[in-house]
């Protein structure tokens, strides 16, 4: 019988992440309402893309812990996991490529290549997180601060900061307005 360790599931979500932020990039443009408008980019900002990284870690942790459910393997700080893991690959994401723009413009293969390297990254977090010792109030507080994660989110895509982190530089749109 073949079994299967934390961290092969770790590499192997890793290429799913990877995956489905291709699938991600395009939901809203082919079902423009506004439940996907709050979990996928309604344009070409870079903010826009952000939500790229949060939705699909979160989706991804949800296919990984029915894996671990079925498994019977046990991981803990699902919740906290989640939140600690998308909002730290965004910050990091920022961190690389707002400087490498600035050098070299918007370069396809940069923020590519990069979003692997995140998801590379946040699989290793992940990790470490979900064997930690179980965080208390760990579900209720990771549970709330993800919803007030897609509120901020859909609040700034309805009502975006005007500045270039939330400008669609191919229509010079703010937005989904």
């Amino acid at each position: 019988e073949y079994t299967i360790s934390m961290k092969k599931i770790k590499i192997i979500m890793t290429i799913v992440l990877f995956g489905l932020s291709f699938l991600a990039h395009y939901i809203y443009t082919w079902f423009p309402n506004f439940i996907t408008s709050i979990f996928f980019p309604v344009n070409e900002s870079i903010w826009e893309h952000m939500k790229i990284i949060y939705t699909c870690i979160l989706i991804g942790s949800i296919i990984e812990f029915i894996i671990y459910k079925t498994k019977g393997i046990k991981v803990n700080n699902f919740y906290i996991n989640i939140l600690i893991t998308s909002i730290s690959s965004i910050i990091l994401y920022l961190a690389i490529y707002l400087p490498l723009e600035d050098m070299f413009s918007h370069n396809t293969f940069i923020a590519i290549s990069l979003l692997l390297i995140i998801f590379i990254i946040s699989q290793i977090i992940s990790y470490y997180i979900l064997n930690l010792k179980e965080i208390p109030n760990q579900k209720i507080i990771g549970f709330i601060l993800i919803i007030l994660s897609y509120m901020f989110f859909t609040y700034l895509t309805y009502y975006p900061l005007y500045n270039d982190l939330f400008i669609d530089k191919q229509t010079n749109k703010y937005g989904i307005k």
